[in-house]
Parts: structure tokens; C-alpha cells; sequence
């Protein structure tokens, strides 16, 4: 047998095969190793809708904070600003004032602005609405992604479903505490507002309804800790979460859990003139919807930076800093169907993948060495380093296997040795012509090259648009089945090329066709 440089070539495609293979095939916790999906090892199914309406309304309200710092750094005096739930109305008290409104609300894209008599309605366009509620589903198929990314679960399926809807799926999730920790953190609206507290009419809040509150341009929000404590502050935030860069877990001096928070040059921008002419007054952090703390602002706090305290445990303000960094939610989501699937539905699956996989890699050996002989033996030795070289692939870019998954790779058994069937076929028509050996095995390939590329590519661009188009389970069938065409193309073109190659002498001196390539030549056998 004498070495070149395609069975060189094989041999080290072998042997990265088997080092990234053997810990998916012995599930051992060292190295890379396929991760099972939803369908093969059990977890957690849900499809959530989303609140794409209430993305709008806080819009407006971003829009009606962003007014009202406007009119603070500019000396534009504004009257009765209120965010409702499509629109910002003001009045202008000094009319003088009118051209520079006028100027700042051109700049707010996607907005009508009527004015009458110094009295200002801002309205988002049809269209705007529209693009913000996509936005919505979007950011938030987003930003569940980051979530579980950072909460450490692997490979979970999130892609939307019809206009508003997302499917997550959540391969492992077993136990209920699992369970009910990953739909916490999906669902956490994670929404933080700096609000200033109305120190006017405060000590009147446990007095007040709603409706009286908004007669002062205020909300009433409840105390995350004592929910029975009140706090009136003022409708439009200082700032929100859009304007957060970082959020991590710190300790206070009594050694409690924390989050440290970070807002963007803008964000600490605002801060800071805020808690500059706010001195002695009161600052709420507010986040979803609750109060965590209402300190007395002491001096003017520049840098952008701040702190949420709360009775956290160390995991509950781990999540709850996943969910600030990954960003806020624009709109609400809701569960609208949950289901479990067990790990014995995966076991089950497995078995009958793996008894599917091994009938037909038996088969195609049996027909594949009764037919072609040594060539066929040959041919099934490429379709082992195939399926290892797919399983070492699928492991080292952290791919997700799943049962239409392994249903790709029963396809690949019989497409790995498709190729070789082509090349034998050539082989053998050459050797029929009275080629000999040598001639037959390299025009064998020669010929056969350009019909496996043909055909190959043409599968493989279906698999990428399966990939780019489809969710779920299709992107496990295609993902599969892109890599076993590639793999199968070197295996098939290349790989058996070079062991034909170096047995070339060896199959020259036998002189029997019959056995190496199933094919009985007269007069010489």
C-alpha cells in the first residue's frame, strides 16, 4: 500500500471524526458533543403571544419623556403634559417659544403633530404603528434568545409564529423548579424607569384613586417589597431601560444582593440634570411597575450609574440582571399554550432513530459489498467516516440534533454511498471497453466528478434555503443534511479515491474484476 495525498488527507479527516465524535457517542461531559433537541431528550414547549398594543403605548410615553427633557434643557416652558395611551398632549405657555417646538418635533419621525392655539396633540402615523408592532415580536424573539443564552440553557428554539406569536422550546428543562425559573425569565417584562416622586401631594397617596392622581399628572404605583405601601409619582419618567448599557449583581455594605446599573452617555446625561436640580427630593426606581426604592437625592449624581436593592436571593438577582442586560420587553408577552415532554418520549425516539439507521446502514453494506465486492467494502468504509465526520461536525459547532435530524442522517447512509455507486458504475463500463485498471479507476472518477457535483449542489442549495426559511425541526433536517452532502462529497470523491489509489498495485497484479468491482471480464477471470 503506498501513501498519497488523498488517503493522507482521509486519514486525518478520520481521526478529527473520531476525537470530536466519541464524547456525543459515549455522552461524555469532556470535549464538544451534540446537543439532543426538545423531541429527543424531553423539555419544555411553549407558544406565547405578545401584547403588540401596548408596545404603542409606551412609545408614546418614551416620546413624552423625551418632550419633557426637551423642555428642561432648553428653557421651554410646557404645561399639562400627558402621555395617554396613542397620544402626548401639551400646551406651550410662552408662544414665543413655538419655533423652537416646532423645530424638535419635526425631528420625531413617524409622528402628527397638531397644534391649535398653543395646545399640541402628537399622534404616531398609521404606519409607524404598524412598524413598531412588528419591531415588537421581533425585539422580543430577540431578547428571549439573549436571556436563555446567558441563563445557560442549550440551543433553545425561539422563532416566531404567524403575525404575533412565538414558539420557545427548551431542550433539558425537567424538573418544575427548571421550569418555572426559565418562564420567569422569559415572560419578566424587565422594564426599569427612573420616575421622580411627587413630593406635593405624596403624603395624600393612601387617600388618592387613579383618577384623582392623573388630575396632577401622576400614577400610583405600588412598593415592591411592602405591597401595601404606596407611592405617587410623576406619569412620565425621567428615563427607562432603553438608555441601560449594563446591569450586574453587586453586595451592599451588609453583604445583600444587589443589581449595579449602567446607562449610556445620553441616559447619564439626563441623569444628572435631573439629580442636579432635584437635590433633597426623591427619586424613584421603578421596575415593572413596582417601586424598589425611593432615595433622597443628596448631591447631583453624574456617571450614569445606579442601584436596585430589593430581598433578592443570589440566583433571583442573577436572573433579574440577565433580564435588564438582555433589554425590556417593548411589548407584554402572555402563555398561550404549555406542554411538557418527557425524556421517556425522547428514549422512545432514540431507540426507533437508531434501529431505522441501523437496518438501513445494513442493508445498503449486504447490497453494496454482493454487488460491487471490494469496491463496495471500500464504499461502506467512506460512509462510517461519514457518519463520524457528520456527528464530529454537527458537535464542534454546537449544532442541535433532533429527530428529523437523525432522519437526515438515515438519508445521508444512503446518499454516502450514492457517490460511490456512480463512480463503480464508470469504473466498471471502462473496464467492459477493455481499459486497464488504472486507466478505468481514474477515468472512473474523472468522469464521475462533474455529475456527483451536479447533483450534490443542487441538494445542498435546497438544504440552505430549508435552513434560511424553515424553524424547528426543519432547520435540524437541513442542517443535517448540508453537512452530510459535504462530508459525503469528501468522502466519496476524495476519500476512496486515495484508497484505490494506494492499492492500486495490489488490484493490478490480482486481475480479478470480479471480486474488486463485482464485474466478470471474458477470457480474463
Amino acid at each position: 500500500m503506498k501513501l498519497n495525498y488523498r488517503l493522507v488527507l482521509l486519514i486525518i479527516a478520520t481521526v478529527f471524526g473520531l476525537v470530536f465524535s466519541i464524547p456525543s457517542f459515549t455522552q461524555s461531559s469532556a470535549g464538544k458533543k451534540v446537543t439532543l433537541g426538545l423531541d429527543l431528550q424531553g423539555g419544555l414547549h411553549m407558544l406565547l403571544g405578545v401584547k403588540t398594543d401596548e408596545a404603542v403605548t409606551s412609545q408614546i410615553k418614551s416620546i413624552a419623556s423625551a418632550l419633557k427633557h426637551f423642555g428642561e434643557r432648553n428653557d421651554v416652558l410646557l404645561d399639562a403634559i400627558s402621555a395617554q395611551e396613542d397620544r402626548v398632549t401639551f400646551e406651550l405657555i410662552d408662544a414665543d417659544d413655538a419655533k423652537t417646538m416646532d423645530t424638535y418635533l419635526k425631528t420625531l419621525e413617524g409622528t402628527i403633530v397638531h397644534a391649535s392655539e398653543g395646545k399640541y396633540t402628537i399622534t404616531m402615523t398609521p404606519a409607524a404603528i404598524e412598524k413598531l408592532k412588528v419591531r415588537a415580536v421581533d425585539q422580543a424573539i430577540e431578547t428571549i434568545r439573549n436571556r436563555l443564552d446567558q441563563f445557560g440553557l442549550a440551543e433553545p428554539t425561539v422563532a416566531r409564529q404567524g403575525v404575533d406569536k412565538i414558539l420557545v422550546e427548551l431542550p433539558g428543562i425537567k424538573t418544575p423548579q427548571e421550569e418555572q425559573r426559565a418562564r420567569e425569565l422569559i415572560s419578566r417584562a424587565a422594564k426599569l424607569e427612573l420616575m421622580a416622586v411627587d413630593e406635593d401631594h405624596a403624603m395624600r397617596v393612601n387617600e388618592m384613586n387613579e383618577g384623582e392622581a392623573a388630575t396632577y399628572g401622576d400614577k400610583i404605583l405600588e412598593d415592591a417589597l411592602q405591597p401595601q405601601l404606596k407611592h405617587l409619582v410623576n406619569e412620565i419618567p425621567i428615563l427607562d431601560g432603553t438608555m441601560l448599557t449594563d446591569a450586574h449583581v453587586g453586595y451592599d455594605q451588609n453583604n445583600r444582593p444587589v443589581i449595579n446599573f449602567s446607562l449610556n452617555s445620553a441616559g447619564a446625561q439626563i441623569f444628572g440634570d435631573f439629580t442636579g436640580k432635584s437635590v433633597g427630593k426623591r427619586l424613584a426606581i421603578v421596575l415593572d411597575g413596582k417601586v424598589y426604592s425611593a432615595p433622597v437625592i443628596n448631591e447631583r449624581i453624574g456617571g450614569g450609574s445606579g442601584q436596585i436593592s430589593g430581598n433578592y436571593t443570589v440566583a433571583e438577582a442573577n436572573d433579574l440582571a440577565i433580564a435588564l442586560r438582555s433589554g425590556a420587553l417593548l411589548a407584554p408577552i402572555y402563555m398561550m399554550e404549555k406542554r411538557s415532554v418527557g425524556p421517556s418520549l425522547g428514549a422512545d425516539s432514540i431507540k426507533a432513530s437508531l434501529f431505522a439507521f441501523a437496518t438501513g446502514a445494513a442493508l445498503v453494506v449486504l447490497f453494496m459489498v454482493a454487488y460491487y465486492g471490494y469496491a463496495g467494502i471500500i464504499a461502506t468504509t467512506a460512509m462510517v467516516i461519514n457518519i463520524i465526520l457528520i456527528i464530529a461536525v454537527m458537535a464542534m459547532f454546537g449544532a442541535t440534533l433532533t429527530l428529523p435530524g437523525m432522519a437526515g442522517i438515515v438519508l445521508t447512509v444512503g446518499m454516502a454511498v450514492d457517490g460511490n455507486v456512480i463512480i463503480n458504475e464508470r469504473i466498471r463500463e471502462l473496464l467492459r471497453e477493455g481499459a486497464k485498471v488504472r486507466k478505468a479507476i481514474e477515468g472512473g472518477y474523472d468522469n464521475a466528478f462533474s455529475t456527483l457535483v451536479d447533483a450534490n449542489l443542487t441538494t445542498l442549495i435546497a438544504a440552505v434555503a430549508l435552513y434560511m426559511y424553515g424553524t424547528g425541526p426543519i432547520k435540524g433536517f437541513a442542517v443535517t443534511l448540508a453537512v452530510g452532502i459535504l462530508v459525503s462529497m469528501f468522502t466519496a470523491i476524495l476519500g476512496t479515491h486515495g484508497i484505490f489509489s494506494a492499492l492500486m498495485e495490489q488490484i493490478e497484479k490480482s486481475g480479478k474484476m470480479n471480486r474488486w468491482f463485482g464485474i466478470r471480464l471474458e477470457g480474463k477471470e
